[in-house]
């Protein structure tokens, strides 16, 4: 009998599974009634659910002081304001619940040089030493491993720049483009590798590229500059590390890209968001040459579907997927406030039940 580890490596690889494995992540309310009305006060959902794989945690940066990001909002935030750790802020409001408005600290820069003396975070192997014991801890209780980064490039360029910036930089400033997104790859490359040197499984990268019924930008676009940076950062992973799994995460419309995620090297594509693609043509089209995590829609059948219609979709989607996996079925992203807790439990139920088809 393969453990939970095993199993989901040998479903992402194509190479048969013996049991569809649960996933799923709650927002806050949904974690405080998980524990007020089924799991008890100090329970774990991940545990409880007997979900395959950890987080191994996020990496420390050398400089954890975040007052150095300060001048670049006039020398104070309000007290409703949290900086993170690329000196981007978060401003929340008594109803924003776990949504933030955010400030880009560059939004305002006007040179080369602005961009480059930006004191964004270093990442080093004396930092992080602790990697390694966390990945042989998730291996011995039979659970795989990932490293999260999912902000990898665009989205953290962004994040810090302003996404209405860079979009007028990659079209009419090329110089300031090429140092943002420069100054972004050369942190997550590193990121990258420590991830890859400690051992992990799965390495969980990502940049929202779609929206709800286009592509963000042209794939001219895209091709020019973000292809070749995801492509060189999964490259450098892949020569010190050719099994791990790279996952990549892009909600929205992404079909047209997805050629472009397989010759970068990805090798599972989250979320095949139900919304805006038809995961069967997906797959027909592409799932000899890449696997799939998702699929069950956040906006549409969990919110609002009932308990049967959640189980005939995750389902019927494996029915897609076929004896030899290639589908880790699950919904498309957290779990918001309005997902009933039967549909929840429909999902899981769904999962335990599913006979494959041979």
């Amino acid at each position: 009998m393969m453990t939970p580890r095993e199993n989901l490596l040998h479903l992402l690889r194509r190479e048969g599974y013996e049991s569809v494995p649960v996933e799923f992540f709650l927002c806050p309310s949904l974690e405080k009634s998980f524990r007020e009305q089924i799991g008890g006060e100090d329970s774990d959902y991940m545990e409880y659910f007997q979900m395959p794989w950890r987080r191994v945690g996020e990496l420390l940066p050398d400089d954890e002081d975040r007052s150095r990001f300060l001048p670049y909002y006039g020398g104070k935030v309000g007290d409703n304001v949290e900086i993170d750790e690329w000196g981007v802020g978060h401003e929340s409001t008594p109803t924003s619940m776990h949504m933030t408005k955010m400030l880009h600290p560059l939004e305002d820069a006007e040179t080369v040089e602005e961009i480059q003396a930006y004191p964004i975070p270093v990442y080093s192997r004396e930092k992080n030493e602790w990697l390694k014991d966390k990945v042989k801890e998730l291996h011995s209780r039979g659970l795989a491993s990932v490293g999260n980064m999912q902000c990898t490039i665009w989205e953290t360029a962004w994040y810090i720049r302003g996404m209405e910036n860079l979009m007028m930089d990659m079209l009419s400033d090329e110089e300031m483009a090429d140092a943002m997104l420069s100054m972004i790859e050369k942190m997550s490359t590193d990121r990258a590798l420590l991830y890859a040197e400690a051992g992990v499984d799965i390495l969980y990268l990502g940049d929202d590229i779609g929206m709800q019924h286009s592509i963000m930008m042209s794939e001219e676009l895209y091709v020019k500059w973000l292809f070749p940076r995801l492509k060189r950062l999964i490259g450098k992973v892949k020569e010190i590390r050719p099994d791990i799994i790279v996952f990549y995460h892009s909600c929205g419309y992404i079909e047209p890209f997805i050629k472009y995620l397989i010759e970068a090297g990805v090798d599972v594509l989250n979320p095949i968001q139900a919304e805006c693609m038809e995961f069967k043509e997906i797959y027909e089209k592409y799932g000899d040459q890449i696997s799939f995590h998702g699929t069950i829609g956040t906006q549409t059948v969990m919110p609002f579907g009932t308990p049967e219609e959640v189980k005939e979709n995750v389902r019927g989607n494996l029915d897609i997927a076929g004896a030899k996996g290639g589908l880790f079925v699950a919904p498309t992203h957290l779990l918001e406030p309005e997902v009933p807790w039967e549909n929840i439990l429909a999902y899981v139920e769904a999962c335990r039940t599913y006979q494959k088809k041979v």
